[in-house]
């Protein structure tokens, strides 16, 4: 009989062949399946042959992880395994849930799994010790859109420094349903609003110190780029649909739509880094 308890797995990008041994005995094992399906989305066909390998999976939402109620009641009497896309601890932090079973003194173990953060660095051919801070591109909400991703990709230019930016999944922000994974073209409106919105604000990050400076100054610089910056866009990474393009920002909104979608942002490259990210470059 399997012991009672919690088990957070990560699954990965969405290659079933990519989880590990021990990630796949786990979810075989356990009484009760949840795939956490907010902040990351495997296509319906890879759920549809999971659940065929693995068992029933049921599909909840972010008030379900971040109220754990249900999950540990059912951990305290039955193993319930918790399926995160990527890593439980990378791309999606479950450190409160973990410390939530600890007090309610359910044991909880990690299985961990192929990240998006560890994955793509490499994968487009850039060394990962030259990454900066990475962010995420939200989609705007009404009336409120954010400048935190630009002044992150700015810093990190200002520093020499590669940056990651990940992609929003979900237009309402509610982490509820109905997600719908931002496409390039929806990133080069969000982007556009965001330096609309920077650029009217500016003058209001005045240099209090000397990190302040750096910020205002980068961000002054990167206004006057944006557009023609290179980036890599990388999408569906992990699975057989991955594609990897490089090219100028300003030309993702002719991209093509797929799954997830993510960029890196290079920094200057070495020799090495830049022969890389020339297999990527589109063929006019």
């Amino acid at each position: 009989m399997t012991e009672a308890g919690l088990v957070l797995i990560g699954i990965g990008m969405g290659a079933i062949d990519g989880m590990t041994v021990e990630a796949v005995q786990r979810m075989k094992n356990a009484d009760y399946r949840f795939l956490e399906a907010y902040t990351a989305r495997w296509f319906d066909e890879d759920v549809a042959r999971l659940e065929e390998l693995v068992g029933p999976v049921e599909l909840i939402m972010r008030p379900e992880v971040e109220n754990p109620e249900r999950i540990l009641s059912l951990a305290a009497k039955s193993a319930v395994a918790l399926l995160v896309i990527g890593d439980p601890l990378q791309a999606t932090t479950h450190v409160d849930l973990q410390l939530q079973a600890d007090a309610a003194a359910i044991s909880c173990h990690v299985v961990h799994g192929i990240s998006i953060t560890t994955l793509v660095t490499g994968a487009v051919g850039l060394s990962n010790y030259r990454f900066g801070r990475q962010t995420t591109l939200t989609y705007p909400y009404g009336e409120w859109i954010v400048t935190s991703p630009l002044e992150v990709i700015a810093v990190n230019r200002a520093l020499n420094m590669h940056t990651l930016v990940l992609f929003d999944l979900d237009p309402t922000g509610s982490g509820t349903g109905n997600q719908k994974p931002m496409q390039p073209r929806d990133a080069i409106n969000s982007i556009r609003l965001m330096c609309e919105k920077l650029n009217s604000s500016i003058d209001d990050m005045g240099p209090d110190d000397t990190l302040a400076a750096l910020r205002l100054e980068s961000c002054k610089k990167l206004l006057l780029e944006i557009e023609s910056i290179k980036c890599v866009l990388c999408s569906d990474m992990g699975t057989s649909r991955q594609g990897i393009n490089y090219g100028v920002l300003g030309e993702l909104i002719s991209s093509k739509e797929g799954g997830l979608h993510c960029m890196v942002i290079p920094a200057n490259e070495s020799d090495v880094e830049n022969a890389a990210l020339s297999r990527w470059a589109k063929q006019s």
